[in-house]
């Protein structure tokens, strides 16, 4: 079920309806989360309110449509969805994630998006490992990029990268929430006093 979609293409006649793009906050126990989707999927996970993120969304939109408008609908049956899984998935109960996926990217991004989700739950992998599984071994930088690039970041567990010498090196939430959520799928100690409840 899960898709990582390309730049849509201009309409016939080189014209495009404005993009629909539908968005809802959560709560988690690393702060509110903002989840956005267009129809094909799960386009956006930003960490923090759409009050303090809209900004980001709307500018990271705009590179891959020419009109878009954004909706907030807390009852949009995929945003539902999503939000379930990672309200289970805070708690310990789910380990991959079921969602359609709409990420926008370039080929060689989307390629490391791919390799991200085969790392499984409670393991890491270093660049250079995501490196080799996208058959380019020699493009360890570009694989860091791409994976800071990630714009559905847990569901597509871009956290699970780590240095080749087991280092935490960057993470667009920041260390402190990667670190957290490594302890999180770890299992120890428990999902509750990890995320901070």
């Amino acid at each position: 079920m899960n898709r990582i979609g390309r730049k849509a293409p201009a309409a016939a006649g080189g014209t495009s309806a404005a993009q629909a793009l539908v968005w809802t906050e959560m709560d988690s126990p690393l702060g509110k989360l903002t989840l956005c989707r267009t129809d094909a999927g799960i386009c956006r996970v930003e960490f923090g309110g759409w009050e303090t993120r809209s900004c980001s969304a709307k500018a990271w939109a705009h590179r891959w449509w020419p009109s878009f408008a954004f909706r907030e609908d807390a009852e949009d049956e995929v945003l539902r969805e999503a939000v379930s899984q990672l309200r289970r998935y805070f708690a310990g109960e789910l380990q991959a994630f079921d969602l359609p996926l709409d990420m926008r990217g370039t080929p060689f991004q989307r390629k490391v998006w791919q390799a991200l989700r085969d790392v499984p739950y409670g393991a890491t992998a270093a660049y250079r490992d995501i490196a080799a599984a996208v058959g380019a071994p020699q493009a360890v930088r570009a694989v860091g990029g791409a994976n800071n690039r990630n714009p559905v970041p847990i569901v597509v567990p871009c956290h699970r990268i780590i240095g080749a010498n087991g280092a935490m090196v960057g993470y667009g939430g920041g260390l402190a929430i990667k670190e957290r959520l490594l302890a999180l799928e770890d299992g120890a100690p428990a999902a509750a006093e990890v995320l901070g409840h």
